[in-house]
């Protein structure tokens, strides 16, 4: 690059072109306090220097109290402006015996169903005046553990689980300790603790029920790993459904396991050869459905379908996709009112909260059995 080259310099070790900082950016870096570094924050102490006021003015400004001159107040935020200065609300709400936070520990951050169930944690949250922090624990029961304990280690006034894990004991300490705790989803394991759910045994049932009733009897259930509540109740669910019909179960039609693409392909294949194929399918939840819904398209005759949870854009495929949803977002807010209830003395007994499901038909589970 010779010396009147207007092109910027690249950086060896990323490869790409450094561009200098603007005057304005200048500008604003020299402001900051001489020997300064990034991550050490501006004091009240800094403030009260810049504006050339003593420390409670400062404190009287940043709280809103009176007793300052109005000429002091305009210097007092200039300086305040100037440094980036912004109040310590940790310091303030642990005087009050709170941190005006909450953790959220979800099972995974990318699966659809979460994000309401989260947005509704979080707006219940902000109505308390408090801060939501959420983490994955990727439905493993050592990262869930990890991962609640160091919420709680951040002084959390309390969390709400979506628990990976069937044992729940290490939180003890923390609920004698003062942290509220609300399970969602799925109950507690091995403690006491308040727990919202959805009608998983229930709705399965009905859902199962309406492919019966439009004439299958031959009918197939793919659900997660049956360790876990939803996917063990949704399976009972299943079962009972058939009893009420009079339907023996073949161990063929069941198949529970992990929700990978592969594994629910295998199954659903499998469930749809031989000399008597099932006439219908329930899975057991969203994921399971999607994959599912891949393999009938691909299938030379017509399959009913009733899926656990609802589907982006289901009511745009052809037939529609019939299912037994939940409702996230009311699991959420469930959840986190009755934590804040908890936090406010109001519920002392844990108790067990079970929502309705809904049966949303679209025509995929009213196909009749194929001739």
């Amino acid at each position: 690059m010779g010396p009147t080259d207007p092109s910027p310099p690249v950086d060896h070790r990323t490869g790409q072109r450094t561009v200098p900082e603007t005057a304005r950016s200048t500008a604003r870096l020299t402001d900051r306090l001489p020997g300064s570094r990034y991550g050490n924050r501006p004091t009240m102490k800094d403030v009260a220097a810049r504006a050339g006021v003593g420390l409670k003015t400062v404190s009287r400004v940043v709280n809103g109290e009176p007793g300052v001159t109005p000429d002091t107040e305009r210097r007092v935020q200039e300086a305040i402006e100037a440094l980036g200065f912004r109040r310590n609300d940790s310091a303030r709400v642990l005087r009050k015996g709170r941190t005006a936070s909450i953790g959220l520990v979800l099972e995974d951050l990318a699966d659809p169903f979460y994000g309401p169930l989260s947005r509704a944690v979080e707006e219940v949250a902000r109505a308390h005046g408090a801060l939501l922090i959420n983490g994955s624990s990727a439905e493993d029961p050592d990262r869930e553990q990890e991962l609640a304990l160091a919420l709680c280690a951040r002084r959390v006034d309390g969390l709400v689980v979506i628990p990976a894990g069937d044992d729940h004991r290490y939180l003890e300490p923390e609920i004698r300790a003062g942290v509220a705790t609300v399970f969602v989803d799925r109950p507690a394991g091995r403690i006491d603790a308040d727990c919202v759910l959805s009608d998983n045994y229930g709705g399965a049932r009905d859902g199962v029920a309406h492919l019966i009733a439009h004439g299958h009897r031959r009918v197939g259930f793919i659900g997660d790993m049956p360790r876990i509540h939803t996917a063990a109740e949704r399976l009972r669910g299943y079962r009972a459904a058939m009893e009420d019909a009079g339907i023996p179960v073949a161990d063929s039609w069941m198949s529970l396991g992990v929700t990978d693409p592969e594994r629910v392909r295998r199954a659903a294949e499998d469930m749809l050869s031989g000399p008597e194929p099932v006439t219908a399918i329930f899975t057991g939840n969203n994921r399971v459905s999607v994959t599912v819904i891949r393999v009938l398209a691909a299938h030379d005759r017509p399959v009913a379908l009733v899926g656990f949870d609802d589907v982006e854009l289901a009511d745009l495929l052809q037939p529609g996709l019939t299912v037994v949803a939940q409702d996230a977002a009311a699991l959420g807010r469930t959840a986190a009112e009755r934590l804040f209830r908890q936090l406010d003395g109001e519920l002392v007994t844990p108790e067990r909260v079970e929502l309705p499901t809904r049966l949303i038909t679209r025509g995929s589970g009213e196909l009749p059995p194929a001739q």
